[in-house]
C-alpha cells in the first residue's frame, strides 16, 4: 500500500501549475501562489553585476542540456526575465542566503553574496518541469533561504579507482545542484598517487599505477593482472579547482600521512623505516585493499623534507583554507622496531608511538600554518595529543568530534554510521559494495549536533560531509548509483534547519527528484521503496 501511495504522490499535480513544488533541501521559508511564469527561448537572464555570470552560465547550461535551448543574457532591465541581483554584503552566519521571487512577469533572485545568488539558481532549477518541454512553466513562489552549516561537503576517493577530469567535473555539478560547497578530493593512498608533483616525478610514474586489482570482495576471489592507474597533471588540477570555484565549491585536497603511504614509498623507498625491505612485502603489486604496515618513517628528516616539498606544490593549486593530511589508520609496527623512530621518541620525550604520530602531525601542521593554511585530519589525529590549531573530521562515529569540540577545535562530522555512501542502500545487496547497510531514511535521520555537547561546544561543529570510498566502484555510473538518492538527504542535513527536517515531507518530495535524475540520465538507485515495502510486510503492527 505504501508503494502505491508513493506512486500516486508522484502523479499528483498542483492544479495551477501542473507540477509539484519540490525543493530539496527544504528552504527556510516557502510560499506558493497561484499561477505560473513561463520561460521560453525569448526569456532573458538579466545580470546587474557581471560577477553573477557563473550563476547565469550554470542555469543556461542546465537548460540547454536538459531542454535543448539557451537564454540570452543582458545587463539591461527587461520584463518577463530572470533577474539576478547580488547585494555583496555578508550577513554572518548567512553568507549564502538568498531570496527567490517568481511572479507572472518574471523571476528575481537576490543573493546576499554571489554564492547566495548561485544557490538561488539551484532552487529555480528545481522549479523547472521534470519532463522535457520547450516552454518551461514554473510555479509562482516566494523563497527565503539560508544554510544551517558553513561546511557542506562530499569526499570522492580517486585512489582505489581513478576517475578522469570530465567525471570529476560531473560529480562537482551534482554537488552544486544540491547546494553543497566543499569537494574533498582524496588524492593519495596505498593504491595510487594521483597528483603530479614535479620535484618527485616517480610519485606518478611508479606510484600512480599498480599491476592489478583484486576481483570480488576483500580478500578477493582473483586478480585482474592488468596494469591500472592514472593521475592528474597540475594543469588539470587547476582546471578542476576553477570549475568548482565557478560553482562556489571549494576543493579540499587530501595528501595522506603518515599512514596510507605505500604508493609513495613504492616510488621512493627511502621514505620507509626499512627501505632495504621491498615494498612488495607490504604492498603486493597485484593490488588489494586494507591497511599496510609500511608507513612514512617518523624518525628520518628526509621524510619531512619530502612532505614539505609535496605540500609546497599542493598549496598553490588549491586556495582552500583546509589542507587534509589524512592521519587515519597508521599502523605503528614498523615504528616500534625502527631505530630512527625510537631515537626520535627518546629525544622528544615521547611516551609511545601514538605520541610519535602526534609529533608527526604537529610538525606538519606548523609547516602548513606557516603558509597561512589550516590542517584538517581524520579523528585519529587526536591520539597522542591534538595539534594546536587542527580541525578534526570525525569518521569513527561522533566520539572524536565530541572530544575535539570540547577542546575548542573546529569539527566536521562525517560518521560511518550515517554518512559513508560506499555502504549498501538496501539490506539485500544488489551489487558489490564494501558492506554495511545505510538506507536513505537512516541518512536523513542524522543530527550533526551531538546531544552531549553544550550550546557553546556545539558551535565548533562547522558542518557535515559524506564520503565515497571506491574499492568497489569502477565506473562513474556506480558513483551515481551509490550517492543517489542519499545525496538528497545529505543536502537537507547540511542546509536545512533542524526544525525544517521532516521525513514524511521529504519522502513526498522524492518522486520529483527521481524524475530529475531521469532528465540528467543519472544511474540512481531505484530499489529503495521496493525494499521498504518488502520490509513493511514483515513488520509487526
Amino acid at each position: 500500500m505504501r508503494f502505491i501511495l508513493f506512486l500516486l504522490i508522484a502523479c499528483i499535480a498542483v492544479p495551477s501549475m501542473g507540477q509539484q513544488v519540490s525543493i530539496i533541501p527544504e528552504p527556510v521559508y516557502l510560499k506558493v501562489n497561484k499561477g505560473v511564469f513561463r520561460i521560453s527561448k525569448s526569456t532573458k537572464i538579466v545580470l546587474i553585476d557581471k560577477r553573477d555570470e557563473p550563476a547565469a552560465s550554470f542555469l543556461n547550461d542546465y537548460i540547454e542540456n536538459v531542454y535543448g535551448f539557451r537564454l540570452a543574457t543582458s545587463s539591461n532591465p527587461a520584463t518577463r526575465s530572470i533577474t539576478l541581483v547580488t547585494k555583496k554584503f555578508i550577513k554572518a552566519p548567512d553568507a549564502d542566503a538568498y531570496q527567490l521571487t517568481s511572479t507572472a512577469t518574471g523571476v528575481r533572485i537576490e543573493g546576499d553574496t554571489y554564492a547566495g545568488t548561485f544557490h538561488g539558481i539551484q532552487t529555480l532549477i528545481q522549479l523547472l518541469p521534470t519532463t522535457q518541454q520547450t516552454t518551461l512553466s514554473i510555479p509562482l513562489v516566494v523563497v527565503k533561504d539560508s544554510p544551517r552549516f558553513d561546511y557542506r561537503g562530499m569526499m570522492l576517493d580517486v585512489c582505489r579507482h581513478f576517475f578522469p577530469v570530465p567525471m570529476v567535473k560531473k560529480f562537482i555539478d551534482y554537488l552544486a545542484l544540491h547546494k553543497l560547497n566543499r569537494f574533498h578530493w582524496h588524492l593519495t593512498d596505498d593504491q595510487g598517487w594521483r597528483i603530479e608533483i614535479k620535484k618527485y616525478p616517480r610519485l606518478t610514474e611508479v606510484g600512480g599505477y599498480r599491476n592489478g586489482t583484486i576481483t570480488g570482495r576483500f580478500p578477493g576471489t582473483g586478480n585482474t593482472n592488468t596494469r591500472y592507474g592514472g593521475f592528474y597533471t597540475q594543469e588539470q588540477i587547476k582546471e578542476v579547482v576553477k570549475y568548482a570555484a565557478d560553482r562556489f565549491i571549494t576543493v579540499v585536497p587530501e595528501i595522506e600521512m603518515p599512514g596510507h603511504g605505500s604508493a609513495a614509498i613504492a616510488a621512493y623507498p627511502e621514505l620507509s623505516c626499512f627501505p632495504e625491505v621491498p615494498t612488495i612485502r607490504y604492498f603486493p603489486p597485484k593490488c588489494t585493499w586494507g591497511v599496510f604496515d609500511d608507513v612514512f618513517c617518523a624518525g628520518k628528516e628526509n621524510t619531512f623534507a619530502f612532505l614539505e616539498d609535496v605540500i609546497s606544490e599542493v598549496l598553490p593549486l588549491f586556495p582552500s583554507q583546509y589542507i587534509h593530511v589524512g592521519g587515519d589508520e597508521c599502523p605503528k609496527k614498523n615504528w616500534e622496531k625502527c631505530p630512527n623512530c625510537q631515537k626520535r621518541m627518546k629525544e622528544n620525550n615521547l611516551k609511545n608511538e601514538h605520541e610519535l604520530q602526534s609529533y608527526f602531525v604537529q610538525r606538519m601542521e606548523k609547516y602548513i600554518n606557516g603558509k597561512g593554511r589550516t590542517l584538517i585530519g581524520w579523528d585519529e589525529i587526536l591520539e597522542g595529543g591534538l595539534a594546536p590549531n587542527a580541525a578534526v573530521m570525525s569518521w569513527r562515529g561522533e566520539k572524536g568530534g565530541i572530544e575535539a569540540a570540547r577542546m575548542k577545535h573546529t569539527v566536521v562530522m562525517s560518521p560511518t554510521t550515517y554518512l559513508y555512501f560506499d555502504y549498501k542502500q538496501v539490506e539485500v545487496e544488489d551489487s558489490l559494495t564494501i558492506g554495511g547497510n545505510l538506507p536513505l531514511e537512516k541518512v536523513y535521520s542524522y543530527e550533526p549536533y551531538p546531544a552531549e555537547l553544550t550550546a557553546d561546544e556545539a558551535k565548533m561543529i562547522t558542518g557535515v560531509q559524506a564520503n565515497l570510498w571506491t574499492e568497489y566502484i569502477t565506473k562513474f555510473e556506480k558513483i551515481e548509483y551509490m550517492v543517489f538518492p542519499r545525496m538528497e538527504a545529505l543536502s537537507e542535513i547540511a542546509w536545512s534547519g533542524k526544525d525544517k527536517k521532516d521525513w514524511a515531507k521529504f519522502e513526498k518530495k522524492l518522486p520529483a527528484q527521481f524524475k530529475r535524475y531521469d532528465l540528467w540520465k543519472a544511474n540512481y538507485h531505484k530499489f529503495y521503496y521496493k525494499q521498504k515495502v518488502k520490509d513493511s510486510t514483515h513488520r509487526p503492527e
